[in-house]
């Protein structure tokens, strides 16, 4: 019996980790994936006040998951993390790929290696280090979703940001070749692609780029983390079965394809 539109969109009896949603993007993700009904295990790696207060709010809105502790760009914290969120919910569903580190803009002569590396640890290394621990379990089922929080920088080549730019256009490589690989196992992979939606790491940038950015989004206002919820939901449910591969810019119009 096939199901009606709301319930295409229900996340009941599904379990998704959120990384780094213990504040900005990843916090709305996870609050709204818990309000469609999943178990939700939010993630965090050094704020630990910061992420006790956003779990409490996710329980507050009657919502039902857990606060688990790993650095996602390590290989065995991400393993014992999968295993705990087993143990404690369930094996993992659903996989949103958030987590991301400081990002500041500087003319490639101010850059150094090391800084690349972290870029593409948290962009290319992270996400696949959270796939391969996900995919025993969703392969067994034949059922999984795996969904990318990756940037307009990308698409707009965005400068002078190379450092970012470059391991954010890995993330989307890595992303359509996995669509391909994992979708006759009924895996769904997919990218949200978000403008400059200002969060508390951005508090410090100067109001002058800001006012610049806004005077370029069609919609004439800035995005908010809430208006991620709905491509989330949408890439995480079975409204979503036969769309793998693909980029939904969230971007007030900043982006057009």
């Amino acid at each position: 019996m096939s199901q009606g539109p709301s319930e295409m969109f229900r996340l009941e009896g599904r379990v998704a980790l959120v990384t780094g949603s213990s504040k900005g993007l990843g916090k709305a993700i996870a609050l709204g994936l818990g309000r469609a009904g999943a178990k939700v295990a939010m993630n965090y790696c050094n704020n630990q006040k910061a992420a006790e207060n956003a779990y409490a709010e996710f329980c507050a809105a009657g919502c039902h998951g857990g606060l688990f502790r790993a650095n996602v760009i390590d290989e065995s914290e991400v393993a014992s993390m999968f295993e705990e969120i087993r143990q404690t919910l369930g094996p993992v569903d659903i996989v949103v790929v958030n987590a991301t580190p400081a990002q500041p803009q500087k003319p490639i002569e101010q850059y150094d290696w090391d800084f690349y590396q972290s870029m593409i640890d948290f962009f290319i290394k992270s996400p696949f280090l959270l796939t391969r621990a996900a995919l025993p379990h969703m392969k067994s089922q034949r059922w999984g979703r795996i969904i990318n929080i990756t940037s307009e920088v990308f698409q707009l080549g965005v400068s002078p940001f190379t450092a970012y730019v470059a391991a954010k256009g890995g993330q989307t490589g890595f992303s359509r070749s996995l669509a391909r690989e994992l979708a006759p196992f009924g895996i769904t992979v997919n990218m949200i692609a978000p403008g400059w939606i200002p969060v508390e790491r951005h508090e410090d940038d100067p109001q002058e780029m800001k006012d610049a950015y806004l005077a370029t989004v069609p919609a004439g206002r800035w995005g908010i983390p809430e208006d991620l919820v709905g491509a989330c939901v949408y890439y995480a449910s079975d409204a979503s079965s036969f769309v793998t591969g693909q980029t939904l810019s969230v971007t007030g119009g900043h982006t057009v394809h």
